[in-house]
């Protein structure tokens, strides 16, 4: 292959010199020539490319079989399936002329990078490349379905650049595993069910964008955008604004061919400057920045609206509006918002939805349908995010012939990819699913909707470890769509969003509210201790019995127990310290050579089923647990030197023996290193052990469980005690009678920083599953702020004083913060070669569990894209060399505390 030369052509050396242009003329011809030069500069470039692609078939000899490059667009931009920080860009390559015709842009291929075979996505086809050495061809085009769209493409990137990831690791979050079969399936026509505002039948999905690698990405509000608030008329308003992060809006810098010798970190582009938010009041628009190379100046993300075609549009929202707007009927701005939907604007709105459970079931999922049906009606698609599958459920009901898919993760490998295609091919466009729906490539997205986004399901747990909320707005942006960020409960980031103006408040009207909200009654209150002297300390006060037998006559009841288990935790009888293992950890031998591996020996049953001590409980809400011999103990094993396990102790059930939640070793003989005694009593009761003492207690009473052994998603009307964990409520026909909210002290003192914020969305979860007006008792303290906020049923005010408090303090979302966790010489010298900000504060590093380290780096919520591109940029410089040790990096992580 020959190198591309940059003396010019022999024949541009006999062009005669033009003649002198005029003075006047001058800056023009200046300017044309410019072009010109331009121009052939690029004809250069790919007239390069080509002769080194056939000088490398020219180096391989006149060989049969040699490869030889497309004669159109013969260079293919690839993004490399590799975890490495340091190349996380694209990679150019040459297309041979056998797989012209299958190397689609999005389509997946296999390319030889370091010496290895790797799989990526093809971005762009190119006619040149900036790389001025060998470029290497595709090895294979793996399928010539186009999985990575270019609306996808920019949001994985743009999620890498928000988490201080790579891009590889957001795409093996978007699209799943290829499945051949189900590709070869043929396709179905899309189709959209009828309403009232427009004609049922087939709709022909528009051509999907090419790729557009310098789309810019919104900064976040510097300040309220002007105009973005409710009008008096309830109006929505759908300015064009600045995205919910900061994000770099630079090009991608696009990387040579893959070199053995290429390690050194990508460059980052610097902060933006320029972002300036728009919005639009009534038809009046502020300019401006550009969304994928368009500016924005109005309510229209479709380019300039003739007369008619607005007339069409407000009247097709008005239509919308009438069908669907019972589902939003409590809402004053729920009209509005609905006609947005479908005249095709981009209303973002953080929902408070009503609470109550009647015949009809919740009504949130009733309103996200009603929702996607306005925003298919405009011709444009839906994605749904839920927390789990029983909340997939409810919307995909709610839906009912609606066309929609929903994606699941019990649907199997080959049924979710089935229908993920559909997605991407336009035969639907609504797609309901949880956290990896985010994700789902729907045509011409109009509306992005995320239920209960406080839920930590909605928090990734594989790098960069996105959340759904971060993922959909930005993609809400870049799309021009639509958000609606919904929950009975509000959480302080969603109140970011409504404070700065980028979102606006859609709540319910009072007078609804309180039709429809439970009576609560806190068990902790100074009159009710008055007539009961026993409630301080009884687990279940005689206030919380009188709700449980008298809701029992009417229906169901519902019992929410905030830990799993039995007996997850257990302390000494007499001094009531902690019980703890006192066993010395395992270690496993090392075997002689030739020996055969101990490890591979038949294990010994440690079950408490198969021992013999007698277990017997006092039957109060703290039972006594006394040993009547020790257990049938294992073989013994080798035993390390050094501190005992120190495990927590616990108890598997009523006829079971204490064993240990770290090291599984049965404690039948443990002793109180404090006082000596034998006997143990429950310090937390799980939801198995409540379920066992209501059962007694009502012995007539059908009693069903939920929770991390089996999830009900729903249960009949007629009279039972549910006994759940928080997010495993199952949905009751016609609502609960009355509710119990048990153990309050155990979600309120969690050591987290959201634990009042996560107590009130638990509750609020859980009371909204009552029938309008039903009783529920919650044992807390009546003065805790949260406790007041379910009385009053007012989480917009309590997350607003959430907000307010951790602005103070210095806490997300007021800030953004990062953890390193790794070995602490790790850590250490990554915080010194970051570059970290100049009001960047470091906090730590100090120790963490199994021997490791973790610092904490805060910076102004203005400062978080860079301190994203320094930590990325750190992490490069320590994948290029080889670092032994992994340093973990999170971004805004839900566990800080």
């Amino acid at each position: 292959m020959t190198e591309p030369t940059r003396a010019p052509h022999p024949q541009e050396a006999l062009i005669p010199a033009p003649p002198a242009a005029p003075q006047g003329m001058r800056g023009g011809t200046e300017r044309t020539r410019g072009s010109a030069e331009r121009t052939r500069g690029s004809a250069e470039r790919a007239r390069g490319t080509a002769e080194r692609a056939r000088g490398s078939a020219s180096r391989a000899g006149a060989a049969k079989g040699a490869r030889e490059a497309a004669p159109d667009l013969p260079v293919a931009r690839v993004v490399v399936d590799t975890p490495l920080p340091h190349l996380d860009r694209p990679f150019d390559y040459l297309v041979p002329t056998t797989m012209d015709a299958e190397a689609v842009p999005g389509c997946r291929v296999r390319v030889r990078f370091a010496g290895q075979l790797a799989d990526g996505y093809l971005l762009e086809r190119l006619s040149d490349s900036e790389h001025e050495g060998r470029l290497s061809f595709l090895e294979r085009v793996i399928s010539p379905e186009p999985v990575l769209t270019p609306d996808i493409a920019r949001l994985a990137r743009a999620v890498a650049d928000r988490y201080a990831g790579t891009m590889p690791d957001v795409l093996r979050l978007a699209v799943p595993p290829r499945h051949a079969r189900i590709e070869a399936e043929a396709r179905t026509p899309a189709r959209r069910a009828a309403s009232p505002g427009v004609a049922g039948g087939d709709v022909s999905p528009p051509a999907a964008e090419p790729l557009d690698e310098t789309a810019d990405v919104g900064g976040p509000p510097s300040g309220p955008i002007e105009g973005a608030g409710l009008t008096e008329q309830g109006a929505v308003p759908t300015g064009q604004g600045a995205g919910p992060t900061e994000q770099d809006g630079g090009p991608t810098e696009q990387g040579a061919g893959p070199t053995e010798q290429d390690a050194g970190p990508t460059e980052q582009d610097g902060p933006r400057e320029d972002a300036v938010p728009a919005a639009s009041i009534h038809g009046e628009s502020i300019h401006g920045e550009s969304i994928h190379g368009e500016t924005i100046h109005g309510e229209s993300i479709h380019g300039e609206t003739t007369p008619g075609e607005a007339a069409s549009h407000e009247a097709a929202g008005r239509r919308a509006a009438r069908a669907y707007g019972d589902a939003w009927r409590a809402y004053p701005a729920g009209a509005s918002f609905l006609e947005a939907l479908a005249e095709g604007r981009a209303p973002r709105a953080v929902w408070t939805a009503l609470p109550g459970t009647d015949a009809a079931g919740p009504s949130w999922p009733l309103a996200i349908a009603a929702a996607a049906r306005a925003t298919l009606d405009g011709g444009r698609g839906v994605v749904v995010v839920v927390p789990d599958g029983k909340d997939v459920a409810l919307v995909t009901a709610a839906l009912g012939e609606t066309p929609h898919v929903a994606i699941t993760a019990d649907l199997g490998p080959a049924e979710r990819y089935r229908r993920w295609l559909k997605a991407l091919r336009g035969e639907i466009g609504i797609v309901v699913g949880n956290r990896p729906a985010a994700y789902a490539p729907v045509r011409r997205l109009g509306l992005a909707v995320v239920w209960d986004d406080g839920d930590d399901l909605h928090a990734e747990r594989h790098a960069p470890y996105p959340h759904t909320r971060e993922v959909l707005g930005l993609r809400a942006y870049q799309a021009g769509a639509g958000l609606l960020v919904g929950g009975y409960s509000r959480t302080a980031e969603a109140t970011a969003l409504a404070e700065t103006g980028w979102a606006v408040p859609l709540v319910p009207d009072r007078a609804a509210v309180r039709a429809r909200a439970p009576r609560v009654r806190p068990a902790g209150g100074d009159a009710e201790l008055a007539r009961d002297h026993a409630a301080r300390a009884a687990r279940l006060p005689s206030l919380a019995w009188r709700a449980l037998r008298e809701g029992l006559e009417h229906g169901p009841v519902l019992v929410q127990v905030p830990r799993r288990g039995y007996l997850p935790a257990l302390a000494c009888r007499h001094c009531r310290a902690p019980a703890r293992c006192s066993g010395l950890p395992a270690v496993r031998p090392v075997p002689a050579p030739g020996a055969a591996d101990p490890a591979l020996a038949e294990p010994v049953s440690t079950d408490p089923a198969l021992t013999d001590p007698v277990v017997t409980g006092s039957g109060s809400t703290e039972p006594v647990v006394t040993r009547s011999g020790l257990a049938r103990s294992a073989p013994a094993e080798p035993r390390a030197a050094g501190p005992v396990c120190s495990g927590p102790l616990a108890l598997r059930g009523g006829h079971a023996v204490p064993y240990c939640r770290w090291c599984g070793r049965i404690a039948g003989d443990w002793r109180c290193p404090s006082c000596g005694g034998t006997g143990v009593r429950a310090v937390v009761v799980g939801a198995r052990r409540t379920a066992e003492e209501l059962g007694r207690a009502f012995p007539s009473v059908a009693v069903r469980t939920s929770g991390r052994d089996g999830v009900l998603a729903t249960v009949s009307g007629a009279p039972a005690l549910v006994v759940a964990t928080p997010g495993a409520e199952p949905v009751p026909d016609g609502g609960y009678a009355a509710a119990v909210l048990l153990d309050g002290w155990a979600l309120l003192g969690r050591p987290d920083l959201r634990a009042a914020e996560e107590a009130l969305r638990r509750w609020m979860n859980a009371a909204a599953l009552l029938r309008p007006a039903g009783e529920l008792v919650v044992l807390a303290d009546a003065a805790v702020p949260a406790v007041q906020a379910l009385l009053r049923w007012d989480p917009v005010t309590f997350a607003e004083r959430e907000l307010d408090e951790r602005a103070e303090l210095g806490f997300p979302p007021a800030v953004r913060m990062a953890t390193l966790t790794g070995p602490g010489a790790a850590v250490r010298e990554t915080l010194a070669s970051a570059g970290l900000p100049p009001a960047a504060q470091v906090l730590g590093p100090v120790p963490v569990e199994d021997g490791l380290e973790r610092a904490m780096v805060r910076v102004p919520r203005h400062l978080g894209s860079a301190l994203a591109r320094a930590l990325k940029g750190a992490s490069g410089v320590r994948s290029a060399r080889k670092a032994p040790d992994v340093v973990r990096v999170n971004i805004d992580p839900l566990d800080l505390i």
